[in-house]
């Protein structure tokens, strides 16, 4: 074993102590794959994967080889400061496509922002890589299309799982339950004063973030009052009964959405579910510090989807 991965094992076999599956440090953490002349791993800049009226822009990482290849559709947060696209490069090396892009009405796509937008798109995205005709020129095996999230991407990949029963898994990091947000509709005056002091809370939260720079079409208020009012459908507990055949990963951290990511969890497990696995780091809400550890968790769940 090389002396920069030699110096690895140990924190990380620290970090993993419990997590039963998560105990190899996998090679594309640091190897790249042999160079494969007439099919060499690339990247394909894309400005035509159609939304409603719309182009969403991104990239699609292509894994070296003929394939077909297993593929991971990639979705960011809000608004997707953090795309996370050294998980991509780890996976492509593993032998993935990752597809990854933006919502409309983000960072240059055209169109409008919304939650019920991103959802849309969300849906979008299973739907360029299933194809026929995408899988053959982009080299897809779409009996293996696996749906990773960060955040408010989270949220998105199980929404869009459940719509699809064909995608085979599903991961999910710091996942953003939207619906949850808020307390259990109800009428009275208690209510709605906590009703609009969350709504306010997220208000100051999303601006002091610069959440809406990046976006068009939106604005902060707007984008909290749509997450209110549809805060009933948008509880991806809800969604757990059309998870129950499939592979899920929760991952959390110390960012405060551990317990609804948890309850998530437990939902699928008794909706019967007996496929999740869960890890957790003590870290913040991009994983700042355990960047590596992340990896090598998605990396080796991915492994045993194969």
């Amino acid at each position: 074993m090389p002396r920069p991965i030699a110096r690895l094992a140990l924190p990380l076999c620290l970090v993993f102590c419990g997590f039963a599956f998560a105990q190899q440090l996998p090679s594309a953490l640091s190897v790249d794959p042999a160079r494969d002349a007439k099919y060499p791993a690339s990247m394909v800049s894309l400005a035509d994967v159609p939304s409603h009226g719309e182009n969403l822009l991104g990239v699609f990482y292509l894994a070296s080889g003929a394939g077909p290849h297993p593929t991971v559709v990639l979705m960011h947060g809000f608004p997707g400061y953090e795309q996370n696209l050294d998980l991509a490069q780890a996976i492509r090396r593993a032998g993935w496509n990752v597809l990854a892009v933006h919502y409309r009405g983000s960072w240059g796509v055209k169109g409008e922002f919304s939650f019920q937008h991103a959802i849309e798109d969300a849906d979008a995205e299973v739907a360029f890589v299933s194809d026929p005709a995408n899988a053959k020129k982009y080299r897809i095996d779409t009996g293996k299309i696996v749906l990773l999230g960060h955040s408010m991407g989270g949220f998105l990949v199980a929404s869009a799982a459940a719509h699809d029963r064909k995608v085979a898994g599903v991961a999910m990091i710091s996942a953003w339950n939207i619906g949850a947000s808020f307390p259990p509709a109800s009428s009275g005056t208690s209510q709605h004063t906590a009703d609009e002091g969350v709504k306010s809370d997220l208000v100051e939260k999303f601006t002091a973030e610069n959440n809406a720079v990046p976006l068009v079409g939106c604005t902060v208020e707007s984008l909290v009052n749509e997450a209110y009012e549809h805060r009933a459908a948008w509880n991806f507990n809800d969604f757990a009964p059309n998870l129950t055949s499939r592979p899920v990963l929760v991952v959390t951290s110390d960012d405060g959405l551990a317990p609804a990511d948890e309850t998530f969890a437990t939902a699928l497990k008794k909706a019967g579910n007996t496929r999740v696995t869960e890890a957790h780091f003590p870290t913040d809400h991009a994983y700042s510090d355990h960047r590596v550890a992340l990896t090598v968790v998605v990396l080796n769940w991915l492994a045993s989807l194969q």
